[in-house]
């Protein structure tokens, strides 16, 4: 999930979790077992073991 997961860095993307939870924002970088997401100023780390899947934000494609 690592590699695939640096191919969305400086991009805005939705971040999908086992538990049904979701993230929005841009994936600064990807590091370990860990993703930095940032949006809005604020930057949180997400554990990379209970990502389900990582889209691109459509909204970001527009």
């Amino acid at each position: 999930m690592k590699e695939l997961a640096e191919r969305f860095i400086g991009k805005e993307c939705v971040v999908y979790f086992f538990d049904g939870n979701q993230r929005v924002g841009v994936i600064t970088e990807v590091t370990g077992g860990a993703l930095l997401l940032e949006k809005n100023g604020n930057t949180e780390a997400l554990n990379l073991d209970f990502v389900l899947r990582i889209k691109e934000s459509s909204k970001a494609k527009k």
